[in-house]
């Protein structure tokens, strides 16, 4: 029996936003992912208006490209930085250097160096060594301890075991940070990345709550900010609470430790923003049975795990996948083309899929618009990382911009195709500027 036979493609997407991702799709060569980024800016001012009082930091991990960090930009969205790299191409998109922070507590004493001194003053940590890297390589700077949380067992994709301290070693952090010339500015946590259970962060900020009272009371040290991180949910075959009741539960939670005068508090939304916003087109490129008896077929696709789809790993993140045939479903093993044995997406949840289905038919990933064509390998079997194009709706006209990302990770040339109510197209070649 199937766990997943059908999907409405109404719960992920207005009629017409699938519509126009679906026309623009029709005739391109799969796979490829194409982002809407009008979903993209919807979904920011609802995250800005359920946390009005929270400074939003967009996790560039999730999707680096210049259309969405152009548009965040112009926002007033800052930055959660990875690494140097990430660093250069926010910088060199016109953003400023106050509205960055280094979020990645495993960093090189040089790239510590680098982003100080490119302005950047607000730092991550949870280890004596990287603090000390800090306090020498970025002096005066801002300072936040991450900590342990639970959480791993409801968040899809956990993230709290090679990430953050014990609240002692916190607590000890940023006594050392105070005598090293830094400043002890705040206490991140991360629930874990799509988190199911919004009472992670109410355990995350009791835990937050003890560190910030006792360092005032025993130390003196007057703590100012709490970076909740990520893990608001995005819409995946699991069903969440919306964002709305994430943000009314978390802000009583906040009111309830801290008061109405709370700390600044930071979040830093990278999936909840993105994913809905994607929609990965594949194509079936085998359909097999492992024996004459076999109950269950087997569906490759020309995407894997090393073409953008790494959160199948362990089948933890499940992506709705629509195709266009109708009538009966059977149980299938989908998985992607390349020689590795690992590239299998789907085994043991049963997704079903139409027993019409045949060579050549889409398949369409819902929900994909973060953390695959930061994850897809650069040439692995040969293949080309996995294209990404993205629809700029303005006012009167739709813009298309064509980014393709050729072997070897360098970026081609693109094009902007604008559609016009008063046109039918008007082409201009550009350069992608993959700063």
């Amino acid at each position: 029996m199937s766990d997943q036979t059908s999907i409405n493609v109404s719960d992920y997407y207005d009629t017409d936003t699938f519509k126009r991702i679906k026309a623009f799709s029709e005739g391109r060569e799969t796979p490829f992912l194409v982002i809407d980024t009008a979903t993209i800016n919807r979904q920011y001012d609802e995250m800005t208006d359920a946390f009005p009082y929270a400074n939003v930091y967009y996790a560039v991990k999730a999707n680096p490209a210049p259309e969405v960090l152009t548009m965040l930009r112009d926002k007033g969205s800052n930055f959660d930085i990875a690494s140097i790299y990430e660093l250069e191409k926010v910088l060199a998109l016109g953003v400023t250097p106050d509205r960055i922070s280094f979020g990645n507590t495993i960093k090189k004493s040089r790239d510590v160096r680098a982003f100080f001194e490119k302005g950047v003053r607000m730092y991550a940590t949870d280890s004596e060594a990287d603090l000390r890297n800090i306090a020498k390589a970025a002096p005066g700077s801002k300072i936040y301890v991450r900590i342990l949380t639970e959480g791993t067992l409801t968040a899809d994709w956990p993230l709290s075991r090679k990430f953050g301290c014990q609240t002692d070693m916190a607590m000890d952090l940023m006594i050392l940070a105070r005598d090293l010339g830094l400043v002890p500015y705040g206490v991140s946590f991360h629930v874990g990345s799509q988190q199911r259970d919004i009472g992670a962060w109410d355990a995350a900020l009791a835990k937050v709550k003890v560190i910030f009272e006792r360092l005032r009371k025993e130390d003196g040290i007057e703590l100012k900010m709490i970076n909740m991180g990520g893990g608001f949910p995005a819409n995946y075959l699991t069903r969440t609470n919306d964002l709305k009741t994430y943000a009314e539960e978390i802000t009583r939670y906040i009111r309830e430790d801290f008061g109405e005068d709370f700390p600044e508090i930071i979040i830093e939304p990278g999936r909840s923003l993105i994913s809905n916003a994607g929609v990965l087109v594949s194509e079936v490129v085998l359909i097999s049975r492992k024996s004459r008896t076999a109950l269950v077929r087997w569906v490759f696709t020309d995407v894997g795990k090393f073409s953008g789809l790494v959160e199948t790993m362990d089948e933890a993140i499940k992506f709705p996948i629509h195709t266009e045939k109708k009538g009966e479903v059977e149980d299938v093993v989908i998985a992607g083309p390349s020689c590795d044995s690992a590239d299998i997406m789907y085994e043991n949840y049963k997704y079903g899929l139409p027993l019409n289905l045949a060579i050549g038919d889409r398949l369409y990933w819902l929900s994909t618009g973060a953390y695959t064509t930061s994850y897809s390998s650069v040439e692995f079997n040969g293949f080309p990382p996995l294209k990404d194009y993205y629809i700029l709706a303005g006012d009167a006209c739709e813009s298309v911009r064509e980014c393709k990302t050729a072997a070897g990770g360098v970026r081609a040339p693109g094009k902007n195709v604008s559609r016009c109510s008063n046109q039918s197209s008007a082409a201009a070649h550009l350069q992608c500027d993959d700063a």
